[in-house]
Order: structure tokens, then C-alpha cells, then sequence
């Protein structure tokens, strides 16, 4: 009898998802809790099993648009079970067949065709810039064709085209849109900047960066420091770590960190929990296992739901400044840039440095200029002694209760 498989929920306020993949092709074979499909909705891609044993047939196909509960293909569980055929013995006497070499191409953790493969190794083809075609990532023959016709030039392009490609906007992306403009339309927005001298932090991280890795298994980074020195600023100043509702303001006593992550589909936003009572290394830790996660698509809508104060870091693609937009119904973010050596004025003598830009948007409705200042100038504070990030402050003041 034909079971029937459907788009679970998925979260509140969701109510499509787009089907991206088929993993199991039309009348092929699943067993129970095989993975079938994977299915993106606006927050995350998550994946559909099969509730039984039984032959596939899809109902939907690759780039639909369903809404929760239709059924995305069904299962014939009295479908005959494919079997495993025995090799048949046409002679007692064993024949000795020798099999053909294969080919390999200069780097075995490349996936290629057996004729791709054979083409690298012939022609010294260089993987790194052919572009695959096949399923999970496998060079096809044409794919090392077009190389081999169009040396030097990107794979698939068209000297002089003036070619136009429509693409279906996924759910991440429209979701990303949408957030976008609300926030920009529903936000009174300022940016406010200020400076960062990351040599100390630098120094820092070269004395002990060896033993750090050493004693728990990650990099010191560079992502700890600022939401360590941020988790202490929330604190300092708590109308930055809330949010407006209706005609309320709801404050929070934690840090649930949103961290900006440039994923395969687009930027997430994944949240670290109660950031201010981890470590630096479990912080580390914590950006490293959500930023790998969101990279696979294996981020779950728990995951991304929530936050109170957002993290984002243009700095990693070289940007020097910029103005980050409110992730709502956040009231705050800080945007990190990129470390370049400029000369400053050091007690009257030019001393070139290590300087960061950092700027800090806000909801100007729930955030005066004071406070969104002061924020601001105690991270840099923090960040430029961090030893303070041990108390928040001072250690010798944090000694004698000043």
C-alpha cells in the first residue's frame, strides 16, 4: 500500500518550503529512514526520510514551491525489493581476466568520471579550475572538454555573450530580502564608528595561540574577543541587548549572540547561546561547529531562531567600512572590518598600527546616541586591554571594588 510523504512543519511562521534535490531518483529502492529529499524552507535546509521500505515516486519535482503538509511523493512498500544477482559460473575452470588500469587524475580526492579522469591525467589538466557538473561535485568529460578548448578563461563563458540567466530566487534569499528592507522601512537606523588598535590583541594571540590550541583543540581567534568584549558591553548598556514590542521594551538578562555567516545559499545568522557565560575557547568552539554547519546547510531552524545582539565580520572579504543593517527584531549590530596597518599619533609621534574599523548600527527608537557611544567605545576599550575582558574592567580596579 502507497504511504504517502509530506512536508512536516518546520517552524513558526513557515509556511513553504522549496524542494531542491531529489536524493532518491523516480521508483528507486529506500529503506526505512532513508534520506529521500532535501527541502529548504526561509530559515534552513533540512532533509525528509522515508517512513518505510519501499520504491520512491515523486509526486513533486526540483524547485517546486510547497506549502507545509503537501505530499512530496509517496512510498510503494509492496514494490519488490531489487536483489543483489549472483555472478553465474559458465566454467569450473577459473579464466583469468586482467583488468583494465584506472586512470587517476594527479589528485585522488578529486571526483571525476572514469574518462574525465583519464583526460586530467592525459593532458595535465589542472582540477582546480575545471568546474563540475555531476552530482555531488564529479567532473564530467565535458567538463575537462571545455577547459581543454577555452584555456585560461572561466568555465562556461561566452566571449563577448550578452547573455541573460533567469534564476528562481530561493526561499533563503527572498527571506533575506524581505528582512532586509523591513528593517531598513521599520527601523530608525543610524551607524555610529569608531576604531580598534588590534595590536594587543595580535600580540596576544601569537604568545599563546600555540598552547591554546594545544590544551583544547581549537584557534584563537579573532571572533571570541569581540563577543566576549560585546557580552560584557550588553550588560554595561541593556538597552542594546533589547528589543521593542508593541509599546513594550523587553529586556534581556543574556547574551544570545548572533553570528553573520556567508553560507553556500546565502547569509545565516546562527545564535550562540548565552554567550556571556562561555570561555573563550567555548566560544571558539561554538562559532567553528555553527559556521561549519551552515557551509554543509546542516544548521536546524532552533539553531537560527532567536538572538538578542548581532556579530558580523565583512573584515574576512576585505572590507574596510561599512554600515550593517539591523538583523530584526534585534535592536543592535556590530560590524567588524578588515586590520590594516595606518600611521597614528602616538604622544605626539607617528606609530603605525594595527587598526580596525568598527561600526555599530542601531535602533535610534530604543537606542539614544549616549548609549550606542558608550557601547561602542567600552569594546574598543575591552579590545585594545584585554586583560580587562577577564572582569570587564580593570583588573587592579576590579581588585579594590572601584
Amino acid at each position: 500500500m502507497p504511504i504517502d510523504i509530506k512536508v512536516p512543519p518546520v517552524g513558526e511562521s513557515i509556511n513553504e518550503v522549496t524542494l531542491v534535490k531529489w536524493l532518491k531518483a523516480e521508483g528507486e529502492w529506500a529503506d526505512r529512514d532513508d534520506v529521500i529529499a532535501e527541502l529548504e524552507s526561509e530559515k534552513a535546509t533540512f532533509e525528509i526520510n522515508a517512513e518505510q521500505a519501499g520504491a520512491v515516486h515523486h509526486i513533486a519535482s526540483e524547485g517546486d514551491t510547497l506549502e507545509i503538509g503537501a505530499i512530496v511523493c509517496s512510498i510503494d512498500t509492496e514494490a519488490p525489493r531489487p536483489a543483489t544477482e549472483a555472478p553465474t559460473v559458465e566454467s569450473t575452470k577459473p579464466v583469468e581476466i586482467e583488468a583494465p588500469a584506472k586512470a587517476k587524475t594527479t589528485d585522488p580526492a578529486v571526483k571525476a568520471t572514469p574518462v574525465a579522469a583519464a583526460i586530467i591525467a592525459d593532458k595535465k589538466v589542472d582540477t582546480k579550475a575545471v568546474k563540475p557538473s555531476g552530482s555531488n561535485g564529479k567532473i564530467m568529460k565535458q567538463d575537462v572538454l571545455d577547459i581543454l578548448a577555452s584555456p585560461g578563461k572561466k568555465p562556461g563563458t561566452i566571449p563577448f555573450s550578452r547573455q541573460e540567466r533567469p534564476e528562481k530566487m530561493s526561499n533563503l534569499r527572498k527571506t533575506v530580502s524581505r528582512r532586509l528592507v523591513e528593517a531598513k522601512n521599520a527601523t530608525a537606523m543610524l551607524t555610529t564608528f569608531n576604531e580598534v588598535d588590534m595590536g594587543p590583541i595580535m600580540q596576544l594571540r601569537k604568545k599563546y595561540k600555540d598552547k591554546f590550541k594545544e590544551l583544547h583543540g581549537v584557534n584563537l581567534g579573532f571572533m571570541s574577543f569581540f563577543t566576549k568584549a560585546c557580552c560584557y558591553a550588553l550588560q554595561e548598556f541593556p538597552a542594546v541587548n533589547a528589543y521593542i514590542d508593541g509599546d513594550q521594551i523587553i529586556y534581556h538578562d543574556y547574551c544570545d549572540v548572533s553570528i553573520a555567516v556567508s553560507a553556500p545559499k546565502g547569509l545565516v545568522v546562527p545564535v550562540i547561546r548565552n554567550a556571556e557565560s562561555l570561555s573563550m575557547h567555548e566560544l571558539e568552539s561554538a562559532v567553528i561547529e555553527l559556521a561549519n554547519k551552515a557551509r554543509n546547510n546542516k544548521l536546524t531552524i532552533e539553531e537560527m531562531s532567536g538572538g538578542t545582539f548581532t556579530i558580523t565580520n565583512g573584515g574576512v572579504f576585505g572590507s574596510m567600512m561599512s554600515t550593517p543593517i539591523i538583523n530584526i527584531p534585534q535592536s543592535a549590530i556590530l560590524g567588524m572590518h578588515n586590520i590594516v596597518d595606518r600611521p597614528m599619533a602616538v604622544n605626539g609621534q607617528v606609530v603605525i598600527k594595527p587598526m580596525m574599523y568598527v561600526a555599530l548600527s542601531y535602533d535610534h527608537r530604543i537606542i539614544d546616541g549616549r548609549e550606542s557611544v558608550g557601547f561602542l567605545v567600552l569594546v574598543k576599550n575591552l579590545l585594545e586591554n584585554p586583560e580587562r575582558l577577564l572582569f570587564g574592567k580593570d583588573p587592579v580596579e576590579a581588585l579594590l571594588e572601584l
